[in-house]
């Protein structure tokens, strides 16, 4: 990381970000060029290792593609800032981020149900919220095993 005063070192602090963020930026290997989706997530730590677990419609271009090629990379941010400073004609922008890599596994039938909670989690803080059963037999629902993370903030001055 080139401005060292920037990354977050702590990995409990990283997962702090991660769990202010809304969205996470998947990019998956599509031949000659990435392919990029924004997805909802859900979040777990397991023996300190991050599992990113997300869902979708059981095909399409981003399936084909995780059954070609199960290695993906992500990136997600929050508390972003704008800071003006008029007097020195100055734009910059404060922020949270994390990115990191690993591999995607497709869950099987027993183990969506607690991926989805997983999910649903996320954006329920704290309340555990009804989700109709039946779509689970039409989800697809996957787990990015995280093997490699990195924080980085930069502070409002």
């Amino acid at each position: 990381m080139r401005q060292e005063n920037r990354e977050i070192k702590e990995f409990n602090e990283i997962i702090e970000v991660m769990k202010n963020c809304d969205v996470c930026r998947l990019a998956l290997n599509d031949d000659e060029y990435p392919y990029i989706l924004p997805l909802n997530f859900g979040m777990e730590i397991v023996d300190g290792k991050v599992n990113l677990y997300f869902h979708s419609a059981l095909e399409g271009y981003k399936v084909d593609l995780i059954k070609k090629d199960n290695r993906a990379s992500f990136e997600m941010d929050c508390k972003h800032q704008l800071q003006y400073f008029e007097e020195k004609g100055y734009c910059t922008m404060a922020y949270e981020s994390v990115i990191g890599r690993g591999q995607i596994r497709i869950l099987d039938e027993e183990e969506k149900m607690d991926a989805l909670k997983k999910l649903m989690a996320h954006y329920h803080k704290g309340k555990d919220v009804y989700f109709n059963p039946a779509a689970i037999s039409r989800t697809l629902v996957y787990v990015l095993e995280v093997e490699k993370i990195t924080g980085k903030r930069k502070k409002p001055k």
